[in-house]
């Protein structure tokens, strides 16, 4: 019996990758906009609130069937908390103390630190060698651009360093809870069902921490506000979901390699955001971690040598 082959990257698939790349990178600019008139709380509360009734939408023309049950609502729920409501704070909170630029670099360890969680909590996806040794070198990035001082003096700077590594964590801890209670759902509809609970979570949390949202800001923070919740989270979920289908979740993990100089170049151009040195190593050293997880160039790199040694 012949195998199928695994999904490639081709044209239309290596659009949509950038595309991808380009909207979730975008979040990261648009939240630095934002966060010109508006609290990081009640950003992330932006973020989701406008996505739900766009992505309602999409399910509805798509005639896909909502689940009623308390079971499926309470996974949503604690899929929210992980996937949208923890992360989007701990991100946009980071950024109040960090550029947009090094917020995305650290946020690139999300894949590698999820090869590891998954590998620990799932039975088919095991911890191997290979995983262990990717997340060194991204732990090796993270300290690279934290510099030996974070262990030695407190700086406010660190704690948001530290914030956007808790994200990351979060969203390695959804992709467990989704494999686990979400697969049996449409993607669209878990979207759109996590962005619900989302949303419950963050109205109670952003209203006492931050107060009532003022809906007197400029036109640039609105635009920014809109774009981070119908660009960077609806429109992205539907490319993210197209491009899994297309090109399968290997080719979709080098999105994670692509947002850091996406956002890096917006924040340079329209921000005037310089990065030091150590952002660049150690961004570096996270781009090596995800490719010895991803496993592919170095199982093309051992495969060429054993060619040659033959």
């Amino acid at each position: 019996m012949k195998h199928a082959p695994p999904p490639t990257i081709n044209l239309i698939s290596g659009l949509l990758l950038l595309g991808l790349a380009t909207v979730w990178g975008g979040s990261f600019f648009f939240a630095e906009i934002a966060l010109r008139e508006v609290p990081p709380f009640t950003i992330a509360l932006h973020r989701v609130f406008w996505a739900v009734p766009a992505l309602f939408l999409i399910v509805w023309l798509k005639g896909i069937e909502i689940p009623w049950s308390m079971k499926a609502w309470a996974c949503y729920l604690i899929m929210g908390a992980l996937n949208n409501a923890i992360p989007f704070s701990l991100i946009f909170w980071g950024q109040t103390h960090i550029g947009s630029g090094l917020a995305s670099i650290l946020n690139g360890t999300t894949a590698v630190f999820g090869a590891v969680v998954a590998g620990v909590l799932l039975v088919d996806e095991p911890l191997t060698v290979r995983k262990i040794i990717g997340a060194i070198f991204g732990i090796l990035g993270v300290a690279v651009i934290m510099g030996v001082d974070a262990l030695t003096n407190f700086d406010p700077r660190n704690l948001g360093q530290l914030a956007i590594l808790g994200a990351a964590l979060s969203y390695a801890f959804a992709g467990v809870w989704g494999k686990w209670f979400l697969s049996d759902y449409p993607p669209i509809m878990n979207a759109f069902g996590m962005l619900v609970g989302g949303t419950v979570l963050m109205l109670p949390v952003a209203f006492y921490v931050e107060g009532v949202p003022s809906f007197a800001l400029s036109l640039e923070v609105w635009s920014s506000l809109l774009a981070v919740a119908l660009l960077s989270t609806a429109v992205a979920y539907l490319l993210y979901f197209e491009i899994l289908v297309r090109a399968g979740s290997a080719n979709l993990m080098l999105v994670t390699l692509l947002i850091p100089p996406i956002a890096v170049g917006l924040s340079y151009t329209f921000l005037g955001e310089r990065l030091g040195s150590e952002a660049v190593y150690g961004f570096a050293l996270i781009a090596v971690g995800l490719a010895i997880t991803d496993g592919r160039l170095l199982n093309r790199f051992l495969g060429k040598r054993k060619t040659k040694v033959s």
